[in-house]
């Protein structure tokens, strides 16, 4: 979660130390204003971690921190703070803005978390935002995305060179043809009896579990509340749903429990198509861009006949009150609401899609279907397709 006035007021106050030449004097001035506390070179509170390191300029080889370090603080902003002798300049350094793991990190697995990161692993620019405080808050919430284990995958495979579990997708002559399909076939899903069949069907599933799903909105972390919510709704009825229900309820720890990183979170067949449906929560309070998908895995879907995917919208507000919305993939006010991220993508990857936050709401927020301009959807798939 991001706090913007703690932010702003850490920002303003470090930028009024400007020349202070000295990161131990600047650390226990933050560290009292703060009530922050101490763990090894990093500080941290409920809002924040920051780390404090001193150089000469912005662009520092300086080690910053192990990775393993970073997890314990990768859910919220995690700030790199440089002093040199005229500015203290900032940086965020959760595991979306780094490039790799520079330090010791031979050994560097996804099952075997290793080695640091130096300065100039930082990302100075995402997504061509300038990586400095005026930006923090729409950096964090692209960050609030994705998971701790989607990015070490990342960092794994851009560190080591190692290939990633989903290769490039082979697009050739004849399933190519059937990919291109994929946008007839959702207009005609759409324009069926099926589209509200499947509607219904979520909606009633959301509908027995509504109270834990308030609930569950609140949990802080972005990625535990997702994976919670898509559990309640797709579970058809077992234990494990009964013990998270209960902690839920009860305000006890949630039990451990693993998804599949699969393309959607809801399987169903009916005789003329095969859906995929990822459902995706946007509590209406919080800002924060939520992952969409694999690109080379919806490629490898919609390369199958019969073939439709879909977006369930959950929108979520401060009382409990939910909205929901089935989208295609290729609804138009959602193709405008998708951005590839670019530094995911590599010789093996075409990369991930990421969803704008607030066009999310705007689209809880309008009681329409889903509407498809064909045009725009065959340019947004081919556009997949030459990535």
């Amino acid at each position: 979660m991001y706090n913007k006035r703690v932010i702003e007021h850490l920002v303003k106050l470090i930028e009024s130390k400007d020349g202070i030449a000295d990161k131990k004097k600047l650390a226990e001035l933050i560290k009292n204003e703060f009530n922050l506390v101490k763990d090894r070179s990093v500080y941290y509170g409920e809002d924040f971690a920051i780390r404090f390191s001193q150089s000469e300029n912005r662009r520092m080889s300086n080690t910053v921190l192990s990775l393993s370090a970073l997890q314990k603080y990768d859910d919220k902003p995690f700030i790199v703070c440089i002093v040199t002798s005229k500015v203290n300049y900032m940086m965020l350094a959760n595991t979306t803005f780094l490039k790799k793991i520079s330090h010791s990190s031979q050994e560097l697995r996804v099952d075997n978390i290793k080695g640091s990161f130096n300065g100039g692993d930082i990302m100075m620019k995402f997504e061509s935002i300038e990586n400095e405080p005026a930006e923090f808050e729409r950096l964090f919430a692209y960050h609030s995305g994705f998971s701790f284990q989607d990015n070490l995958e990342r960092l794994v495979e851009s560190t080591n060179g190692i290939i990633g579990r989903v290769q490039k997708f082979d697009v050739n002559k004849k399933n190519k043809t059937t990919i291109m399909g994929s946008v007839d076939r959702a207009i005609a899903f759409a324009d069926s009896s099926r589209y509200d069949e499947l509607k219904k069907d979520l909606d009633d599933r959301v509908a027995k579990v509504q109270g834990e799903i308030a609930i569950a909105a609140f949990i802080d972390n972005v990625n535990v509340r997702g994976r919670i919510i898509e559990y309640l709704i797709t579970d058809n009825g077992s234990k494990l749903k009964d013990q998270i229900i209960s902690a839920l309820k009860n305000k006890t720890p949630l039990p451990q429990f693993k998804t599949e990183d699969k393309l959607g979170d809801y399987s169903r067949s009916f005789p003329e198509y095969v859906t995929e449906t990822d459902i995706k929560t946007k509590v209406l309070f919080l800002d924060g861009n939520p992952k969409a998908y694999n690109i080379d895995k919806l490629l490898e879907f919609l390369a199958t006949e019969k073939s439709v995917y879909m977006i369930y919208l959950l929108g979520i507000d401060d009382d409990g009150t939910i909205i929901a919305r089935l989208c295609s993939a290729f609804d138009s006010r959602l193709v405008e609401a998708t951005n590839v991220i670019h530094h995911w993508a590599g010789r093996n990857s075409r990369g991930v899609a990421q969803f704008i936050g607030h066009a999310l709401t705007q689209i809880l927020n309008d009681k329409n279907g889903t509407t498809i301009d064909s045009k725009k959807a065959y340019d947004f798939v081919m556009d997949l397709i030459n990535r």
